[in-house]
């Protein structure tokens, strides 16, 4: 299998704030992280759908993180792939 991934993962596990438009608010583990997006853990039922947008800031740092807009672009049994959304 080839591997199409534009950015390099950098496994990472911190708390992130995820908010959905319906889903509301909830409180994750992140599995790795680029400069491209993040993995998520989470339950397939607690997911929202591909397609849809979230919200996302990283919590515990000493100041607060900025809050960022992702967009849901993969679902695996363990969590979903959030890929950044650039503001231009």
């Amino acid at each position: 299998m080839v591997d199409k991934r534009q950015y390099l993962r950098t496994p990472i596990a911190c708390r992130i704030k995820i908010v959905h438009a319906e889903l509301g608010e909830m409180l994750v583990k992140t599995r790795d992280l680029s400069d491209g997006g993040v993995f998520v853990l989470l339950d397939p039922e607690q997911a929202p759908p591909i397609g849809s947008f979230v919200t996302g800031q990283i919590q515990g740092l000493v100041e607060d993180a900025p809050i960022v807009e992702m967009e849901v672009v993969r679902a695996e049994p363990d969590g979903i792939g959030l890929r950044f959304v650039t503001q231009d």
